[in-house]
């Protein structure tokens, strides 16, 4: 019997799927409805255009990857694990990618929230580890927190495989030599 109800979250999970094997410009009106085998009219009833669900879906999967927490390097090797898809998705492509011209309001609106949540986790970690949330300890915040962590991951996404433990191993040694050593670029040595 033919599936006759979908939800939002069928249409974001067709979206990633799509984009994560063949990028964003994959995603289309019918390649998604096609992968669900839904009804054209069920995907107008969601979301207002193809541009809107990518938009959904790459602010999705944004506040998933952030959301589970900023307090560890760690988190990147151990997300993308149980989230190749949208790790493919999130990682390997710019949220430009997904939108072609202006953002929806609402969306715009999710993304600067975002933004500043993301911030305001690299301040914190910045003011506790460093002392200080000048420029450079941003910097080096920002470095050990996303930097390191997504570069070292992007290899494996790029094959579309997951991170090997030893990603985890070189990230953790990364993030011990960087917060360990005294914060030059804040003027001030972490407290132990």
């Amino acid at each position: 019997m033919p599936r006759t109800t979908f939800t939002d979250a069928d249409f974001l999970a067709a979206a990633c799927a799509l984009a994560a094997k063949r990028g964003p410009a994959a995603v289309t009106v019918e390649s998604v409805t096609a992968r669900l085998k839904a009804p054209t009219g069920s995907f107008y009833y969601r979301f207002a255009s193809r541009d809107v669900l990518l938009a959904e879906q790459w602010l999705a999967t944004a506040r998933a990857f952030q959301g589970d927490g900023l307090a560890a390097a760690l988190h990147t090797p151990i997300w993308v694990r149980a989230h190749l898809n949208e790790a493919r998705v999130f990682l390997l492509h710019h949220r430009d990618d997904f939108v072609q011209g202006a953002w929806p309001a609402v969306l715009r609106r999710g993304v600067a929230e975002q933004a500043r949540r993301v911030d305001n986790c690299i301040a914190r970690f910045a003011r506790d580890r460093f002392g200080s949330a000048t420029a450079p300890a941003l910097c080096r915040a920002r470095f050990v927190l996303a930097d390191v962590p997504i570069a070292a991951v992007r290899p494996h996404l790029r094959r579309g495989e997951k991170p090997s433990p030893d990603v985890d191993t070189l990230i953790r040694e990364t993030y011990e030599a960087l917060v360990s050593v005294p914060a030059r670029a804040s003027g001030r040595r972490r407290s132990e």
